[in-house]
């Protein structure tokens, strides 16, 4: 019903909590046919998380990004900054159920990850899901329109 679009990149951002799990999700998108637009940053010094979510968000926001992907140490901080942005439906997950969840009843457009709590191969698994997921519409419809 409703799929990320592969001819438009993800946006990616982090904080220097994040910055290992990007670097590692990005790879793996661009192994997997995805064009990536990574916001940064592109060093673990420490930075300020909504300098990297704001890009990511608006970048979804305005239609130049299909999806985006969002990582800090507890994932709340790039999720707040985010939903601050009109149109955006970011989803803190933490384990694949989530994520799926997120796409399937939610159409959640950004997934954010809390890299202090979740492994990366949980980080891989639930990016891997929440690409392929689609939304289902019919009752949940209504009620993402209600946002």
């Amino acid at each position: 019903m409703n799929t990320f679009d592969k001819s438009l990149p993800i946006a990616i951002g982090s904080d220097h909590a994040g910055v290992d799990y990007k670097e590692t999700i990005k790879a793996m998108l661009v192994a997997a046919g995805w064009q990536v637009d990574d916001k940064g940053p592109y060093s673990a010094d420490s930075v300020d998380y909504p300098d990297y979510a704001h890009p990511v968000a608006s970048m979804v926001e305005g239609g130049a990004a299909t999806a985006g992907i969002l990582i800090c140490g507890s994932g709340n901080g790039v999720c707040m900054t985010a939903n601050k942005h009109h149109g955006i439906r970011a989803a803190l997950c933490w384990n694949e159920e989530l994520a799926a969840l997120a796409r399937q009843h939610n159409n959640a457009n950004v997934l954010c990850i809390p890299a202090r709590f979740v492994g990366i191969d949980v980080a891989k698994a639930m990016t891997n899901i929440f690409v392929a997921t689609e939304f289902e519409g019919g009752r949940h419809a209504k009620r993402v329109e209600k946002i």
